[in-house]
């Protein structure tokens, strides 16, 4: 597969695109004053534990308390970390274990028997704060370099999944094995595939380098305080993706050009000659469409090229997927039309969840299909769109309902999320009262209060086309009028929104 990374960072946002055989699968944005905490290192102090969700609030020092889950606590009852590193998929920002099966697994020490009030703890942020959720941190420290990641305390090395030979997983793991230090635990990323000893080594080398420098500023610093920053956003997702799928990186910017090319000299010095500086007339983002492929990726309609289309809507709690056959009418019978409908409509989901970084729980409304075979079959062609997403996910059987019930990491906010606000005249609802309606509930207002307002005259202020709908009911007006004994005025006010109303009285002198 051929793929690009895209750095737009000739503005203040910058912007980094990775493109798979021309089309966007993922974006990562990043702007002044938003750095994410994930991977950060602090020295944090216990402020409040809750024996009742088996949890800790931690302050950390940024605004907002930190939850600390008790699997996520370095306990006495032995190495849990084991559970979730061990030959895992790179994803070493926390773990998606059920944490009730963890908990029954370990049988682990409660909470207040770990932590106490006013404890100071060195932890790792696992999980931005998102939405009105503080960040989820856990004791668990792991430090990613290029080729490794360290996790100090941790008597482990673990392989990633996707490198397969099982001799070359032996080579590895010798190699980390003999290498690291006693009680040192260290995951083996993708792109150490045929890496040499020697290339290893410096690689652990900076890790424990960067380790020793967190624990002596643990030594001099009082909670809460930053021992350790990640990466930022352009260097982390270098470090990240850039393995041998990565064609090359494309930059536009010679500044961070610049940057680029002495991170890569350093981590990855036989790619230098990947990075290019984009020197073009047209915009980076734009002479690679990226622009339009990110207008698609806010939208809650989502066509399908035979005629179908997804409709997304995302929630606090989970995001639901309706697949719909649209326009496309099929050639054979309606069993066919719709299973290739799903079947079409299982690759965009999953574009989607990568583009939109769309986490936590989605359920998947797929057409209802008759066979089980054809359910089968598009629950398989799921599974194997999914391999190519890095973030781990969870997928269960599609229901008699033809519902997919899945799980998706999260560690930062959607695409959505970074990129709008809610709306302030629906204020998030996605809808506004009609106009009729708040002109019946005006008229219910009026007859409501009336007859106690004081005065000879009921003012009401109203929307514009509020007003015009109660001209238009001069008849039930004019009863009202006689039931309350009082005349009523209507006055538009253009700057309300379309349900605000106001009614007061004006005296006759």
């Amino acid at each position: 597969m051929s793929s690009l990374l895209l750095v737009n960072a000739e503005s203040p946002e910058k912007r980094v695109a990775l493109l798979e055989n021309g089309e966007l699968a993922e974006l990562y944005v990043e702007r002044p004053g938003e750095h994410g905490i994930v991977g950060n290192v602090y020295k944090g102090r216990v402020v409040r534990v809750l024996p009742g969700m088996q949890a800790a609030f931690v302050d950390i020092g940024i605004g907002r308390a930190a939850f600390l889950y008790v699997a996520d606590v370095v306990g006495p009852k032995g190495d849990l970390r084991q559970l979730f590193a061990a030959d895992q998929e790179e994803q070493v920002e926390g773990d998606d274990l059920p944490r009730e099966e963890v908990a029954r697994t370990l049988d682990l020490t409660p909470i207040q028997e770990r932590v106490h009030e006013g404890q100071e703890l060195l932890v790792q942020v696992a999980k931005d704060p998102i939405g009105t959720k503080g960040a989820r941190i856990t004791s668990y420290i792991s430090l990613p370099g290029r080729h490794l990641v360290f996790m100090p305390g941790v008597d482990h090395v673990g392989i990633s999944r996707r490198i397969v030979g099982d001799k070359e997983r032996k080579r590895l793991r010798e190699i980390v094995d003999a290498m690291r230090p006693s009680g040192a635990g260290f995951i083996v990323r993708t792109v150490a595939e045929g890496q040499s000893k020697e290339t290893l080594q410096s690689d652990m080398a900076f890790l424990i380098k960067v380790w020793s420098e967190i624990l002596e500023r643990d030594s001099g610093e009082s909670a809460p305080a930053l021992l350790y920053r990640d990466l930022d956003l352009t260097l982390r997702t270098v470090r990240d993706l850039f393995s041998t799928s990565i064609e090359k990186i494309v930059v536009d910017d010679p500044e961070e050009h610049g940057r680029l090319r002495r991170f890569v000299a350093t981590f990855s010095p036989q790619r230098e000659s990947s990075l290019e500086l984009y020197d073009g007339q047209e915009p980076l983002f734009d002479a690679y469409g990226i622009e339009l492929g990110l207008d698609r990726a806010l939208e809650r309609k989502v066509w399908l090229k035979s005629g179908g289309y997804l409709i997304i809507d995302q929630s606090e709690a989970l995001t639901s997927i309706d697949v719909n056959t649209g326009r496309y009418v099929g050639r054979r019978n309606l069993e066919d039309t719709i299973t290739k409908t799903n079947l079409e409509a299982v690759k965009e989901v999953v574009s989607q969840l990568r583009l939109r970084n769309i986490g936590g729980i989605i359920i998947i409304d797929f057409i209802d299909m008759e066979r089980e075979a054809n359910r089968e079959k598009v629950w398989r062609a799921l599974q194997d769109a999914l391999r190519s997403d890095r973030a781990k996910c969870n997928v269960l059987k599609i229901s008699d309902l033809g519902l997919v019930e899945m799980t998706r990491k999260r560690t930062r906010e959607s695409l959505g999320q970074q990129l709008t606000e809610t709306c302030p005249y629906c204020e998030g609802k996605g809808h506004v009262k009609s106009t009729l309606t708040v002109t019946y509930e005006v008229l219910r207002e009026i007859r409501r209060q009336g007859a106690s307002l004081p005065g000879d005259r009921i003012v009401v202020g109203v929307h514009p086309e509020v007003a015009d709908l109660l001209a238009a009911e001069q008849e039930h007006v004019a009863l009202l009028e006689r039931r309350v004994g009082k005349s009523v005025v209507v006055k538009a006010q253009a700057s309300f929104h379309v349900e605000q109303f106001e009614i007061h009285v004006k005296v006759e002198g």
